[in-house]
């Protein structure tokens, strides 16, 4: 597996689930940190959420050259977001804060940028803030997946293909002889 440094600067191969595992769990463990050393305390927090990265996949490519882009909903116990996150571990770009509409999935939403060390730049748009509705980690869990099921496509099951016509089944020619034997054999009963 590459590091995310190196892949900054690799070439532009497509993703793989590898790739979308690695930067996701980069995702969730950077979040529970902060959870843990950031946001003790603080009343904001929901105690029957946890951090859970949910739904997460490589995003279709809309511009020629750019940097794969793995699109899912992040639950935390003070957020839940629609996040866009980079193949690669980018910089800041100056784009902290900035608003930007994306496409994710079907419909546009406006994403704001930004930046942390461990998983470098990405961008979110806010689904809850706070999750004080949230009971439990379910009813989360069912939320991201359900607004993921809004926005997401659904591919269409390919119709099934017409029924392959059977060739005729020809029936057995009766000899001329039967034939006409049977049709004298049936008129000799008739008066």
């Amino acid at each position: 597996m590459k590091a995310p440094e190196a892949m900054a600067n690799a070439p532009h191969n497509p993703p793989t689930a590898a790739d979308l595992m690695q930067r996701v769990d980069a995702l969730r463990h950077h979040f529970a940190r902060v959870q843990t050393e950031r946001m003790v305390g603080i009343p904001l927090l929901n105690d029957a959420l946890s951090v859970e990265a949910v739904g997460f996949e490589w995003a279709a490519q809309t511009e020629a050259g750019a940097s794969p882009v793995a699109e899912g909903v992040l639950i935390t116990p003070w957020f839940m977001s629609l996040v866009r996150l980079p193949l690669a571990v980018l910089p800041h770009g100056n784009q902290v804060g900035c608003k930007v509409v994306r496409q994710f999935g079907c419909e546009r939403f406006d994403f704001i940028g930004a930046h942390d060390e461990a998983i470098g730049f990405h961008e979110t748009c806010a689904l809850f803030s706070p999750m004080g509705g949230f009971t439990s980690q379910v009813l989360a869990r069912d939320t991201a997946l359900a607004s993921l099921a809004l926005v997401r496509p659904v591919a269409e099951p390919s119709p099934a293909p017409p029924p392959v016509p059977r060739a005729p089944v020809a029936q057995p020619v009766p000899a001329r002889r039967s034939f006409m034997l049977g049709g004298l054999s049936r008129n000799r009963g008739v008066a």
